[in-house]
């Protein structure tokens, strides 16, 4: 499909070594003029998903600065552009929580939130597990929460995960691994 918007300037307002913030002067779709504002990401966001043979999975827990609140999710990170993704995920979850997996199925591919930015994130359900020591990063401070994935589907559901990427995860690998009675 065409695309109807026409950018007549495009300046960066904001840049740092994740994101840069862009103010646009455009003509809309229903050819007036008007402003956006664009927030780029330079990584790819990446979720993992664990789960053991007997339906349990693991969570992190982490005050979030931007939200000023404390938030569980799925183990997370961010996959530099060029990166494999799965690299990344694998990286993450053993940084994060010490789990490596031997098994990976991508499972999901989004726009994080495209009215406002171009991130994009990937998800992954890793399984055949192995446990070691996690090794965050320093500027993370992680709880790790192993519960059974029954249990994490329902703190979805009552509202409890709010982080986009853990939720649509989680609810598409209830959707899956119910279709496949697996969990």
């Amino acid at each position: 499909m065409k695309n109807p918007w026409k950018t007549l300037s495009n300046k960066q307002v904001y840049d740092n070594p994740w994101i840069t913030v862009s103010h646009r002067d455009v003509i809309t779709p229903g050819d007036t003029k008007g402003i956006y504002g664009l927030v780029h990401f330079k990584n790819i966001a990446v979720g993992i998903l664990p789960l053991d043979k007997d339906g349990n999975t693991w969570i992190v827990g982490q005050y979030r600065y931007t939200l000023e609140e404390y938030s569980w999710e799925i183990p997370e990170g961010g996959c530099e552009i060029g990166e494999n993704p799965l690299d990344a995920a694998k990286r993450e979850l053993k940084e994060e929580t010490g789990i490596i997996a031997q098994k990976w199925t991508k499972i999901l591919d989004l726009n994080t939130s495209n009215s406002v930015t171009d991130e994009i994130g990937v998800a992954y359900i890793a399984e055949r597990l192995e446990f070691g020591e996690a090794e965050p990063e320093d500027s993370e401070d992680l709880i790790v929460r192993k519960l059974p994935f029954k249990e994490l589907v329902e703190m979805t559901m009552r509202g409890e995960i709010k982080d986009a990427l853990s939720i649509c995860t989680i609810l598409k690998a209830n959707l899956l691994l119910n279709a496949s009675n697996q969990v």
